[in-house]
């Protein structure tokens, strides 16, 4: 997974606190987080962290969340998709940068408000196989009978301005291997 990779490769990281939302009044986010949370644990030993769930909705909670997180030594940040964390952003990146910490997030747009990189699905990807979705359903197909699909296309998104505010090298194989890489 490259946002472990990536998290796991600044500064010699060795715990990685995971942000994530899983509140009944966010529809889908205890199932996603928990997926997200899964993934993640799963391949954590092969890159030598320890991971540590930390639930927040609110900003109250994040804000808290986010300093307990940094007071650890060798820490990084993965931030899992929830509506919480999209209306958050912004703090999010904030408290990231105020503590130092180096920080995946769910989506590009992360990236483009200052966020250090982004690993998720391509939205636009999931707009198009909707509208074949559609078009099936339209067709006469029952929406039943259509199997469930998940994302295949991922974006890869780094802001180098981020990674030298944090004093972080960055290989050139890394670089080349983002969708966007924002200077």
């Amino acid at each position: 997974m490259a946002a472990l990779r990536a998290c796991a490769a600044a500064r010699e990281i060795r715990r990685i606190g995971v942000l994530m939302n899983i509140a009944e009044n966010d529809p889908g986010s205890e199932t996603s987080g928990i997926g997200q949370l899964t993934a993640i644990q799963t391949l954590a030993p092969s890159f030598g962290v320890e991971i540590t769930p930390v639930d927040a909705r609110d900003s109250k909670e994040i804000e808290c969340a986010v300093s307990t997180i940094a007071r650890n030594a060798n820490v990084g940040l993965i931030v899992t998709l929830s509506g919480s964390a999209i209306v958050h952003r912004k703090l999010l990146i904030a408290l990231a940068d105020r503590h130092q910490l180096p920080a995946v997030y769910p989506g590009r747009f992360f990236v483009k408000d200052g966020g250090l990189v982004s690993y998720g699905p391509d939205p636009i990807d999931g707009f198009r196989s909707g509208a074949t979705y559609v078009d099936r359903i339209l067709k006469g197909e029952k929406p039943a009978d259509l199997p469930v699909q998940a994302p295949t296309k991922y974006e890869l998104a780094f802001n180098l301005k981020t990674a030298k505010a944090l004093g972080l090298e960055v290989s050139p194989s890394f670089l080349a291997s983002a969708d966007e890489v924002i200077e």
